[in-house]
């Protein structure tokens, strides 16, 4: 059995590594042969930078999102995508088995790069440059106000986005006319910006990693957080959102979250015309299936929230992308099946990488234009002292001959405890199926942030302690590990409440 998964693991990385020269090969040819035509595509990268390279009328997808990540220097692929308008100015996203040309149709040959799949915990990731970027594409999402947050959260994100990319506060340099060339939300005010210095105030010492990791942190608990939304009808004509997200579909009416179908629930999904079906596992005390039926726009758009909802569901549950012949999961006899690598495929070969941490130039935000209306949550706040803790974080190499001890010192972290008293239907531990809009909790939310570290060199890193790590990563989920640096998060004493 394991000799076959080597095996396996071996014909996927040659795979792998024949795709990239492969096309280089084929578009070196190209250029000798003048009949083939070339075509130049724009790509606006998360930065708001411009990325421009020539390639064959007749290329693939994936060729110019290689282009993409190479310019970007980027491993972990998967989580993003290359989009582009359509006639009807809605975004689609380039399939990268399929030629570009015939995706685009008329439109021009214009490109943008995001997040396609949120991680619902970006500390997983292996890589900075990873989370630097799903931080610049949820900066948009926020000045954009396709992310919905409370005042309070506005301004502690900010806050994390100045240190980022100013480092310590200065107050010589830092002045509020200076802080106003920053978006931290759709409908910015004075107020806002002055809570977010005064917080920024509060995070001396933190590296742009720790500030990019701490922003990730707080963003990835807003209940809109990762949501795709499309515009649809249910089944009595009341206009409502469908939202795609990791954990399967939500239904919203007037920006509240109204119901939602976890993956395990839905057994088939499906589209007609411009109907979009979902048919629902029977409850314990039901004897058959439900179909829930929603009108969409138009037959394109019932096509691409299905599509979403395909590539989201095999990305996120499935181990490895199921072949068109065994599934029961789509129907209507399409063709369409996500061709990339699954969330724990693409966790498995970030876990592989082996390079010097890439360095790359932070860019300074830039202004949106774009407004929508803001969060759909009221906070009350009131910040105490923070509590200074410190933990002892050992990881052990059990595996080598000889035991090594790779340890950090005590390293502190600071608890700002922020009392928080929410009108929100938000998602509490996954499963928030309350009223939408009533007082759900006056809870206390602990914000950590790490203050120092302790960097250990090792020169080689072996194998049996790459499993030890993982291990240790095992036994504390909340423990991230970046080269070989660790801190562990620790939970404030309930006595300290």
């Amino acid at each position: 059995g394991e000799s076959e998964v080597k095996e396996k693991k071996e014909e996927e990385t040659k795979e792998e590594e024949q795709v990239i020269p492969h096309e280089a090969s084929v578009l070196s040819a190209l250029k000798v042969n003048k009949k083939m035509k070339m075509v130049v595509c724009h790509v606006t990268l998360l930065d708001g930078s411009q990325f421009s390279c020539e390639v064959e009328k007749r290329a693939k997808g994936q060729y110019l999102f290689f282009q993409v990540c190479e310019q970007l220097n980027l491993l972990e692929k998967d989580y993003f995508g290359l989009s582009f308008k359509d006639n009807a100015e809605q975004r689609c996203w380039l399939d990268p088995t399929k030629e570009i040309k015939r995706q685009i149709r008329n439109s021009q040959w214009q490109f943008a790069f995001s997040v396609k799949f949120y991680p619902p915990d970006p500390s997983q990731l292996t890589e900075d440059i990873t989370r630097y970027l799903l931080c610049l594409q949820l900066r948009q999402d926020i000045a954009s106000g396709r992310l919905p947050c409370s005042f309070v959260t506005h301004a502690l994100l900010g806050s994390y986005t100045l240190q980022a990319e100013l480092g310590d506060h200065d107050p010589e340099e830092h002045r509020l006319d200076c802080i106003s060339d920053f978006q931290f939300a759709p409908n910015q005010t004075k107020e806002l910006e002055e809570k977010v210095v005064e917080l920024h105030k509060s995070h001396r010492g933190m590296t742009p990693a720790q500030s990019d990791a701490q922003f990730l942190e707080n963003a990835k608990k807003l209940s809109m957080y990762g949501v795709d939304l499309h515009h649809a009808k249910d089944s009595e004509g009341v206009d409502i959102m469908l939202g795609v997200c990791a954990n399967g579909l939500l239904i919203y009416k007037d920006r509240l979250r109204i119901n939602r179908f976890a993956w395990p629930k839905i057994l088939k999904i499906s589209y007609k015309r411009s109907n979009f079906y979902i048919k629902i596992r029977p409850g314990e005390a039901e004897q058959f299936e439900s179909t829930v039926g929603f009108k969409l726009p138009n037959h394109r758009a019932a096509k691409r929230v299905w599509k979403v909802c395909v590539e989201h569901h095999t990305f996120f549950r499935l181990v490895s992308p199921e072949q068109p012949t065994k599934t029961k999961f789509l129907t209507l006899g399409s063709k369409f099946r996500y061709s990339g690598r699954t969330q724990a495929q693409t966790r498995q070969a970030s876990s592989l990488i082996d390079r010097p941490t890439p360095y790359f130039q932070r860019t300074s935000s830039k202004r949106i234009s774009r407004s929508l209306d803001g969060g759909i949550a009221l906070h009350l706040l009131c910040l105490c002292p923070p509590v200074v803790k410190t933990e002892m974080v050992t990881i052990s190499d059990t595996f080598a001959a000889q035991k090594t001890e790779i340890s950090t010192k005590e390293v502190p972290i600071v608890h700002t405890e922020t009392k928080t008293i929410t009108y929100e239907a938000a998602q509490l531990d996954g499963n928030g199926d309350g009223e939408p809009g009533v007082l759900m909790t006056a809870q206390t939310i602990t914000s950590e942030s790490l203050c120092t570290t302790t960097t250990t060199h090792i020169t080689k890193v072996t194998h049996a302690l790459a499993q030890a790590i993982k291990e240790a990563k095992e036994q504390h989920p909340d423990m991230s590990v970046t080269r070989v640096v660790v801190h562990k998060e620790t939970e404030l004493a309930e006595d300290e409440d």
